[in-house]
């Protein structure tokens, strides 16, 4: 969940970014977020540290820079859903016949 619906603040569709930064986290890690915490002290961390899940040194660099910026403190400064799809999209090979 987004640092601000983890403190009971206004939601929109920029929370939602930052949850979809966290599906993109574990698909490239296939590990389970914060699976080291039980749910009080991930609000803690998350809602109010503003801790982030680590990003592992040999991702793909535009892969990890979509996920850091769905992870921005500020919900307005997170990409639209158009703007990860477009950045996305021109990380996908060809397939060859």
């Amino acid at each position: 969940m987004a640092p601000e619906v983890l403190r009971d603040e206004p939601s929109n569709e920029k929370s939602d970014i930052y949850s979809f930064g966290v599906i993109l986290w574990e698909l490239a890690t296939l590990q389970q977020p914060w699976c080291n915490l039980n749910p009080p002290q991930v609000v803690a961390a998350v809602g109010f540290k503003g801790q982030r899940l680590e990003i592992p040194h040999d991702l793909n660099p535009q892969v990890a820079a979509i996920i850091e910026d769905c992870w921005a403190n500020e919900p307005w400064k997170r990409p639209s859903f158009s703007n990860i799809m477009d950045r996305l999209k021109s990380l996908i090979k060809p397939s060859t016949p």
